[in-house]
Parts: structure tokens; C-alpha cells; sequence
């Protein structure tokens, strides 16, 4: 190991301890690239198989941003069901008539498209072909799908539980997706 990658290490675990009395959380990456984040921009996703933790990003996308975390924070998200879940794609979720077609209350939202990529653990809000019409849905993404770069909103990305995210239970690809006896979101929560 290099003199410079153990005197960065050294700095960066000073740095998480200094940051964690602050009330922030260390990313869990390995190397002198990881980032401190603000507990309150961590979603938590509870899922049968464990808990997700999303980070979310508004520096990117402030109005979803918003709309996921007063969603969370009112319970709305409690008890969804993934209603379309395809494999080597993505798990879509956060319609209340688990039917693909349902959304929040509020009105809708207009894109906020952006420069990060759809790869995978990204999160994107899902839309009809209108663009500014995204609500409460959104989707993880199981592989990269640079198709969806500056079309979809991209908000967030999976920082810890995607082995989670991979067991959700896939659809039937012949019917967009489509689960029968879909798994649920058990508790949605912001962390801080």
C-alpha cells in the first residue's frame, strides 16, 4: 500500500469520526473517494428480506426529493406493494392501487431530468410519457439502463441493502412486469 493511500485513509477515518459527533453517517465505501451524508437525506426502505438505505440527492432533484421524503414522513409508502418488477431492469413501487395507474394526493411533478446516470441502485421517479407528470411512483434499478439517462428523474441511489432489492419477487416479463402476489414495501422512514 502506497504512503499517500494510507496517509488519506488515515485523514478520511479522522474525518468520520469528527463528521459522526456532527450527526452525519459514513458511506461504508472502501476507499479515500467516500462521502459523509446527511442522515436526513437517508430513506430507509424495510423490505421481507432487510432494510434498504437510499440516498437521496436534493442538489438534483429538490421538488422529488421533497415529495418522496413528506410521503415517507406521513406513512403513505407503508404497506405498497412492487407491482411491476422486471429482471435486469428494475422494481417499480409506490402506487397506492398496486395497478401501475395510482399516485399521492398532491399534484404532479414537473422532471427534473439531470446528468446521473441509471445505473444500478439508482432510483428514478416513474412517469407517464408526459414528462411532467411524476407523483408518489418511483423505481430501483437492478442494472444499469442508460436508455433512462435525462429522460426519467433520477433522485437517489441504494447506499446499503441492495442484496435486499435483488430478492424482490421479479413479474412476468410477457406482461410488462406484472407480479402476482407482489412483495410490499413493510416500513418506509426517513433516517434522520
Amino acid at each position: 500500500m502506497r504512503l499517500s493511500t494510507k496517509i488519506a485513509g488515515l485523514a478520511l477515518g479522522t474525518a468520520a469520526l469528527g463528521a459522526a459527533s456532527l450527526g452525519f453517517v459514513f458511506s461504508g465505501a472502501e476507499d479515500a473517494d467516500a462521502q459523509l451524508y446527511a442522515p436526513q437525506d437517508i430513506l430507509v426502505i424495510e423490505l421481507k428480506d432487510g432494510p434498504v438505505e437510499i440516498l437521496l440527492r436534493p442538489d438534483i432533484a429538490p421538488q422529488h426529493v421533497e415529495r418522496i421524503k413528506t410521503l415517507a414522513q406521513e406513512g403513505f409508502y407503508n404497506g405498497i406493494v412492487f407491482h411491476r418488477v422486471i429482471e435486469g431492469f428494475m422494481a417499480q413501487t409506490g402506487d397506492p392501487t398496486g395497478t401501475g395507474t395510482g399516485g399521492s394526493p398532491y399534484p404532479n411533478l414537473p422532471a427534473e431530468f439531470n446528468k446521473e446516470r441509471f445505473v444500478r441502485g439508482a432510483l428514478g421517479m416513474a412517469r407517464s410519457q408526459m414528462p411532467n407528470s411524476a407523483n408518489s411512483q418511483f423505481f430501483i434499478m437492478f442494472d444499469d439502463g442508460d436508455f433512462l439517462n435525462g429522460q426519467y428523474t433520477l433522485f437517489g441511489h441504494v447506499i446499503s441493502g441492495m442484496e435486499n432489492v435483488d430478492k424482490i419477487k421479479r413479474g412476468d416479463r410477457a406482461s410488462n412486469g406484472s407480479v402476482q402476489d407482489p412483495d410490499q414495501m413493510l416500513r418506509v422512514y426517513m433516517k434522520g
